[in-house]
């Protein structure tokens, strides 16, 4: 055997069993390297980095390759490391000229105001072009592709797909008989299918890096290809970064995304995977995102709750603004998220009371009624949880 291809936790499984050895191996090649490294995998390349020989040459392709994976990437290397780029010679975040960018800023950003504006542009491609179509759930992947699927021979592709089902679309959208597909971001990367004449965000995605990986699924091989994005007010934190991007690839940005950027919280930068924006730790949302203080939660302390007090969120205060130590406005020991500790304890008082018979009437009533709005809560932050991206 010469070449193995694997996945880091799967490799180590096979060398653990000592099915594999790995002592005479002299390339080791990590493709999307930036994704690789952030996703939690490098405990994994660790340890078959320390299987390998010495003597050996590393390789990393991505291309995205920000400064906090770069030193992540430089423990894997023993001398000193090349920077091969293809195309212009910077580290920055570099979208390809090949492709024009059209951004569209949705007033209410609804599902069928979206819809609508997909229509007209697959509509535009004429039958049979091959587009993708990325969103950012999987439930809207789906929801997407039985709304357009009868007019154009839409499928969807996303992480809770069994594999044959991923295989099937992704032949069809290969040969034609699929033209359009309909993504998350598992198919952002490694996707290399000729013939893709656009590339449409339902969805922006969580970064701009995501953005870029996104619309080079496009304009590949020294082809051209069009990108069309649909932004919405809660997309605001990207502004300044996409104008950026958009302004060093030669495109033209239009004014309403000029007025976007305006909207855009003081002290972030949206949210980048890697930190980026603000004055503290990584911008985003708020004052101090993920910055500002050390940490700012949503409001401005280590963790604040919604527009909560410094030391609020994650410590022992701050709700949903409410005061310091507050619940749903209510004193709250220094436990758990805050606020809701107190406002659990007290749900649980009541109920130790209620089956006491120490509430009358009308308490019983206000316990359950609170005892539903918690569960109601719960559920609702439940589904949102299971929506993931992939």
């Amino acid at each position: 055997m010469d070449i193995v291809i694997a996945t880091p936790g799967r490799l180590n499984d096979f060398r653990q069993s000592n099915q594999i050895r790995l002592e005479q191996v002299s390339y080791l090649v990590l493709d999307e390297a930036d994704r690789m490294l952030d996703m939690g995998f490098e405990p994994q390349i660790q340890q078959i980095v320390r299987a390998l020989p010495p003597k050996r040459q590393t390789l990393f392709f991505s291309a995205t390759w920000p400064k906090e994976v770069k030193a992540i990437a430089s423990q894997f290397v023993t001398n000193r490391t090349v920077h091969i780029f293809v195309g212009e010679v910077q580290e920055k975040l570099v979208a390809n000229k090949s492709i024009t960018q059209h951004v569209t800023v949705l007033r209410s950003g609804d599902f069928y105001e979206k819809l609508r504006h997909t229509h007209e542009v697959l509509r535009s491609k004429g039958p049979g072009s091959r587009v993708i179509v990325f969103c950012t759930t999987k439930r809207t992947c789906d929801q997407l592709a039985r709304s357009i699927d009868r007019q154009f021979q839409a499928a969807a592709i996303h992480g809770d797909k069994r594999q044959q089902e991923r295989d099937y679309v992704l032949s069809g959208f290969k040969n034609g008989s699929v033209p359009v597909m309909i993504a998350t971001d598992v198919a952002a990367r490694g996707l290399d299918v000729n013939n893709v004449v656009a590339v449409i965000n339902f969805d922006f995605p969580t970064n701009c890096e995501d953005y870029v990986h996104r619309i080079g699924r496009t304009g590949r091989a020294g082809a051209t290809g069009e990108s069309y994005t649909f932004l919405t007010y809660d997309d605001a934190k990207h502004a300044r970064e996409l104008i950026q991007l958009m302004r060093d690839a030669g495109q033209v940005v239009p004014p309403e995304l000029q007025a976007l950027m305006t909207m855009a919280p003081r002290g972030g930068g949206g949210r980048s995977r890697y930190g980026g924006g603000g004055r503290g730790f990584g911008g985003g949302y708020g004052r101090g995102g993920f910055g500002g203080g050390f940490g700012g939660g949503y409001g401005r302390g280590y963790g604040g709750g919604l527009n909560g007090p410094p030391g609020g969120g994650y410590n022992n205060s701050g709700g949903y603004g409410g005061p310091p130590g507050g619940g749903y406005g209510a004193p709250a020991p220094p436990s758990g998220y805050g606020a809701s500790a107190s406002y659990w304890s007290e749900a649980t008082d009541d109920r130790k009371r209620a089956d006491r018979g120490g509430l009358d009437d009308r308490g019983r009533d206000d316990y359950r009624s609170g005892r539903s709005s918690s569960r109601d809560r719960y559920r609702r932050s439940r589904s949102r949880s299971r929506d993931r991206r992939y």
